[in-house]
């Protein structure tokens, strides 16, 4: 057996995690360019043993050896399942055929996840809510339930004595780089980027359990992904605003060009704002990280779109773009749409429609036959000044 580095981050809790350097890609959607972890903590009393939160299929064994290498042979009495996702819970069958005594502990709506995912016996998991504890011998462990951050079952996990929140995905961040967020120069970009990703669909939730932990005493957040907060308040002074939809006096740019009209515009909306003093972040999204274009939309108060019309409609990679952005909710408040066509219009027509639903007000939109003209430039001037006195409103 391997003999692990493994960390203490307090007087008998221990990162038993998993750092997976090498995966590039989440959800078959989100780009990991720095990796991530699959955090999981044992929590030693002087009675009993938790393991909160397991580690993605395929890690099993190395979890396994961290966990006999701290213990020897005595079993875990209690799994932890925080959420039923594989990232966070895909070893839960592995652990539990290991440690035959230990009791799943997770909300009602996790136990039925366990039992339809995991193959988990009902006789062997415990179904806990709002307040209910466990004792460990010197460590209680309570449980708080945080749906929707970001499936139903979520809960976080707080450690009584030692003053540690275990809140799962939220506060998470996508690195493998770094145990604690002071080893981790730009940790406050890459929650961010996180945050835009997997917590702002659901920010009126997140305002929630911010609610529910506001009187805590907390010393350490150690969420499932990314690195542990020793100074706790670095990640809870961002999410208040981040949960909250506060935006600043920025502009999101997203664009795809085909033969050079639709950048035409696009660098002129682009001056325009500039000299308006207003913030610009600029994707053009054939060559763009989809992460970076979600954090910057978790602040960002306006979107221009710039399309070309690619067989009546948007270009697909426009289209994929502008549907993501409507997935995830941001708090965006004015958008404007420029579009170039050569033969046959319509993909201004498709973005409206799709920007329709949103809560978004459609500043102005324009629409050229093949290169912008002069009277085009002008006409997005005056549009961009438009949009940076709402922006600025």
């Amino acid at each position: 057996m391997k003999t692990y580095n493994i960390p203490e981050i307090s007087e008998g809790i221990y990162w038993v995690g998993i750092k997976d350097w090498n995966r590039r890609i989440f959800d078959a959607l989100i780009p990991l360019p720095r990796g991530t972890t699959y955090n999981a903590y044992l929590v030693r009393g002087k009675e009993k043993t938790a393991l909160i939160d397991t580690v993605n299929p395929g890690f099993e064994r190395e979890l396994e050896e961290k966990i006999a290498q701290l213990m020897g042979e005595p079993p875990l009495d209690y799994i932890v399942m925080n959420h039923a996702e594989p990232d966070h819970a895909g070893a839960i069958p592995v652990m539990m055929e290991l440690h035959k005594g230990a009791q799943l502990i997770t909300t009602e709506k996790g136990a039925k996840m366990a039992q339809t995912y995991y193959n988990v016996p009902a006789e062997r998991i415990r179904a806990v809510k709002d307040g209910d504890a466990i004792e460990l011998g010197g460590k209680t462990l309570k449980f708080i339930e945080a749906p929707f951050l970001h499936w139903p079952e979520t809960m976080f996990t707080y450690l009584a004595e030692d003053k540690i929140l275990f809140s799962c995905d939220f506060f998470g961040a996508h690195t493998a780089f770094g145990l604690y967020e002071d080893e981790v120069e730009d940790i406050l970009p890459l929650a961010k980027r996180y945050f835009g990703e997997i917590m702002m669909p659901f920010r009126k939730m997140g305002q929630k359990a911010l609610e529910k932990i506001q009187d805590l005493e907390i010393k350490v957040i150690a969420p499932s992904h990314g690195p542990i907060y020793k100074n706790p308040e670095k990640i809870l002074e961002v999410y208040r605003k981040w949960t909250a939809g506060e935006t600043t006096e920025k502009a999101i740019i997203v664009y795809v060009s085909m033969w050079k009209s639709t950048e035409a515009m696009i660098k002129t909306m682009v001056e325009t704002l500039l000299a308006e003093g207003i913030e610009v972040s600029l994707y053009n999204v054939v060559n763009s990280d989809i992460g970076d274009i979600a954090g910057d939309l978790v602040d960002a108060r306006a979107i221009v779109l710039g399309t070309p019309t690619v067989l009546g409609g948007m270009h697909p990679v426009a289209a994929h773009a502008v549907n993501l952005a409507k997935a995830l909710r941001p708090p965006l408040k004015y958008g404007v749409v420029l579009s170039s066509y050569g033969w046959g219009g319509g993909a201004r027509r498709q973005a409206l429609e799709v920007l329709g639903p949103t809560k978004i007000e459609v500043i102005d939109t324009l629409e050229v036959n093949g290169p912008p003209s002069d009277e085009d430039h002008k006409k997005i001037v005056e549009i961009g000044k438009q949009l940076a006195a709402k922006i600025r409103g």
